[in-house]
């Protein structure tokens, strides 16, 4: 690296060199905002006589790129907003003196700041060498296009600005306060220095960079230009299409990577931490799952397109829902519902099951509003619900797992729901969800939708919120004062009306039958279920009131329901619960525990005691050494009876029962200010097989089948988990060797599951063209599912009528995948490796 500061012109003006602005860049950004204040700086340090103004740095990368016979490109990696800005200024300036006749102006600024004047090539004519429509636009006020340019470029808005404050008067000390401004030039070799690392460490002036921009960066700026160039197109491109909220033209890829990490590594990244997170995944860059991560996150952004962009999906129904939950701005349900929508298309839950788990989390999340329940939780439920599914039991495992939920994440029962609506107040709420909450209501099982959005419809009070004095003489004065002063804003005094004007405050019998001028003003007239009631009473009393909200409440369960499904009676002590509100932790072992957001499946209390210390050294070492009352860290392990080594040579006393862990932690967390950071899940002491039970005993499959597996290197760096499948890579990026294990059987296939349905339809025919001779190979037929409406495809031979659940035949199991996988392995790998 060589770090060399040196004036702007002399950088701009060396001969037969092009400045490339490579793909992985973000867009251009810069406004006429940033613009005016360069240009105010230029014009200052002229007139103010100031010797030079700094502007910052440019980084480029200098050696190991591609370069024409003609010039030589210096790859931009940072600095590229200034960089351009500069050229558009010089741009601005030529075309003054070429409109103005300043012809050996004209002729020094275009061949000695803008193009390589002796050049053959066009491609490498200009010296700032742009990518799609930046490069369009500059082009365009080069020749002076720019008014046929019919798409909105921060280029041409930003070269009308400086066209506009160009002067006879100042054309000379702009050019002059150019000649001033100095910057740092650092001169990068592409396999000597790390260009991701400087970067990062740069103090730029422009525009702060966001998580993406560091993101996109980190996966494109070490790569070779072609590498770059297909990576761009073909992986991140689409994930900045997807991730595009085509509402209100933003970038969403930030918020994205940042629900794909919380669903990959069951923690919530704080907004201003996702560029650290997604690098800690990823030390390396070279091996197979990080390509096929790389794929991952493509595929899921298709997802995420239909979350944020719900008007773009096909089906009707899938749509409904989804703008539904858009409106209600559920999302943090996002990361959840990213693996939802990857099952769903890769077959392994319908479109009607789907559709079912939608309407279930909304029914979740609106009984919580109406209840009054905190949003803030609903983050660290969705953040590791996935892990509660069962895919063999979708629908019935996740309606197990909300309904189980207790405290703030609890899922309200029925006459819960029913005390609120008799007292809420749903008038006075956001506008998003009082029209949400009376389009379900008046929709639901209607032939012909609704439009409540419609202008024309609007919220009525039945009791006005200014009742005339009809009001108080048809109502005795206890009834009044009722409906004045606790039922005005709630559910069974509200209705739809189209006539909300018309009808204002009138007496109830006005409103119902209101036709002044044949309009049709009335209730009597409507057309609306929520005014069928109100068209059949002739009063408007408590009587009335309580029956009307009967029929809404009744309507309400319909729509929202609460699920249908058997859950097994748990102790207090089973369920998710802070650890200042759980029992003693005597002969008890954890299902798991939750620590500032992050799950950890660990089942042995002293584990979580030396995690939560760990964490809690790592975020303020010097407070936890402080907090020697409380628990003692010592290099000395003398201090203690059963010395543990904690973290950076500190030992703490191990030989304390659960009891005691539990009291040091309640105390070192108070002192922490993180009481509300550690949930715990005592494991459940029933024998009946639950599905907490069925996982654990997938668990313990695996544990005693991986260590049994010799003939190949296939799944030697898996780990048991309580899926009921195992995957291993087959060392092209897409194509998976996986175990299967149900009640039912055990299989052994070969996955194609890559991001795109067309790379897996083709990778399955390519092998299927091979089919006699892999079938030879392996010694017998093998099973092919092209599975033409799923994305993935497979290959696969199974073991019948066995069952996981029987401890009986796991030898039989064991012995079918340990035997099999090799010979599996054998027959199709010669052919997959030729797919690369």
């Amino acid at each position: 690296m060589k770090a060399t500061e040196l004036p702007i012109n002399a950088f701009l003006q060396a001969a037969n060199v092009q400045f490339v602005i490579p793909v992985y860049q973000r867009n251009y950004d810069w406004t006429s905002k940033e613009c005016k204040e360069l240009l105010k700086d230029i014009v200052a340090v002229e007139e103010d006589s100031r010797g030079t103004h700094f502007i910052g740095s440019i980084v480029f990368i200098h050696e190991g790129i591609y370069s024409t016979s003609e010039v030589k490109e210096l790859v931009i990696i940072d600095g590229q907003q200034r960089l351009t800005t500069i050229n558009i200024l010089y741009v601005a300036l030529y075309r003054f003196a070429k409109e103005n006749g300043l012809e050996q102006d004209r002729d020094r600024l275009y061949n000695l700041f803008l193009t390589n004047q002796y050049v053959k090539q066009e491609s490498s004519k200009l010296k700032l060498k742009q990518t799609d429509t930046n490069s369009a636009a500059f082009h365009a006020i080069m020749i002076g296009t720019e008014k046929e340019f019919n798409q909105y470029s921060n280029v041409i808005e930003n070269y009308t600005y400086f066209k506009s404050q160009i002067t006879e008067e100042n054309f000379e000390t702009i050019q002059r306060g150019l000649n001033r401004l100095i910057f740092v030039e650092i001169s990068l070799e592409r396999d000597k220095d790390d260009p991701q690392r400087i970067f990062e460490s740069l103090n730029s002036t422009g525009l702060e960079l966001s998580q993406s921009d560091l993101i996109r960066n980190f996966i494109l700026m070490d790569l070779e230009p072609k590498d770059q160039q297909r990576v761009f197109e073909q992986i991140w491109n689409p994930i900045e299409d997807n991730a595009l909220d085509l509402t209100h033209q933003k970038s969403m890829v930030s918020a994205y990577i940042r629900d794909y990490l919380t669903l990959r590594n069951n923690k919530i990244p704080n907004k201003s931490k996702v560029y650290e997170e997604f690098k800690k995944l990823y030390p390396n860059k070279k091996g197979d799952d990080y390509q096929q991560d790389l794929e991952n996150i493509k595929s899921l952004s298709v997802h995420y397109k239909k979350f944020i962009n719900p008007s773009t999906v096909k089906d009707d129904k899938i749509r409904r829902e989804l703008k539904y939950i858009s409106r209600l701005e559920i999302n943090v349900a996002y990361p959840f519902l990213l693996q939802v929508f990857e099952d769903a298309e890769n077959g392994l839950l319908d479109s009607a099951t789907l559709i079912q788990i939608l309407k279930l989390i909304q029914s979740y999340v609106w009984r919580r509003f109406i209840v009054g329940l905190p949003t803030n939780a609903l983050n660290k439920i969705f953040m590791s619900l996935y892990s509660e599914i069962d895919i063999e039991d979708y629908y019935n495992t996740l309606a197990q797992a909300l309904v189980k939920k207790r405290g703030t994440a609890k899922f309200p029962g029925d006459s819960e729901i029913k005390t609120a609506l008799l007292d809420k107040d749903l008038y006075n709420i956001q506008s998003k969800n009082r029209n949400y909450m009376f389009e379900m209501l008046e929709n639901y099982n209607n032939r012909e939708f609704v439009d409540t959005s419609n202008e024309q419809i609007t919220i009525e009070h039945i009791f006005p919120q200014t009742p005339a004095k009809e009001w108080e003489q048809d109502l005795p004065a206890e009834s009044f004062f009722m409906f004045k002063e606790k039922h005005l804003n709630t559910l069974s005094n509200l209705t739809l009306s189209g006539n909300n004007g018309a009808l204002g405050n009138r007496s109830f019998q006005d409103k119902k039958t209101m036709n002044k001028e044949g309009l049709e003003q009335g209730y009597i007239y409507s057309r609306l279920w929520l005014n069928n009631y109100l068209k059949n009473i002739d009063t408007w009393n408590l009587i009335n009131y309580t029956e009307r909200f009967e029929l809404i409440y009744e309507r309400f369960l319909k729509i929202w329901e609460f699920p249908d499904v058997v859950v097994e009676v748990e102790e207090d002590d089973t369920i998710e619960i802070n650890i200042y509100n759980a029992d003693k932790p005597t002969g008890k072992k954890l299902e798991y525990f939750i620590f500032e957001e992050t799950k950890y499946e660990e089942t042995h209390i002293a584990q979580m005691y030396f995690t939560v210390l760990s964490e809690l050294y790592s975020k303020n070492p010097q407070l936890l050494l402080d907090s020697k009352d409380i628990i003692q860290l010592s290099r000395n392990t003398e201090d203690f009876r059963a010395p543990q080594e904690l973290v950076n040579g500190y030992y703490i006393e191990s030989n304390i029962d659960s009891n005691s862990k539990f009291r040091n932690l309640k105390k070192i967390l108070s002192v922490f200010d993180a009481e509300d950071d550690l949930f715990v899940k005592f494991e459940s002491s029933q024998a009946t097989s639950n599905t907490a039970k069925r996982f654990s005993i997938r668990r313990e499959f695996w544990k005693q089948l991986l260590p049994q597996i010799r003939e190949t290197k296939l799944f030697s760096n898996v780990n048991p988990t309580r899926d009921h499948w195992l995957s291993s890579g087959a060392g092209t990026s897409g194509v998976m060797y996986s175990f299967v294990i149900t009640g039912s059987y055990a299989r052994v296939e070969l996955g194609f599951i890559s991001s795109s349905k067309e790379k897996n339809k083709a990778y399955f025919s390519k092998l299927y063209k091979s089919k006699e001779a892999i079938e030879t190979s392996f010694g017998s037929e093998l099973v092919w599912d092209e599975l033409p409406e799923n994305k993935m495809s497979r290959i696969k031979i199974e073991l019948q009528n066995v069952n996981l659940f029987n401890e009986e035949d796991w030898s039989q199991m064991t012995s079918f995948l340990i035997e099999t996988l090799p010979k599996f392995e054998n027959a199709l790998q010669s052919f997959v490796n030729k797919l690369r």
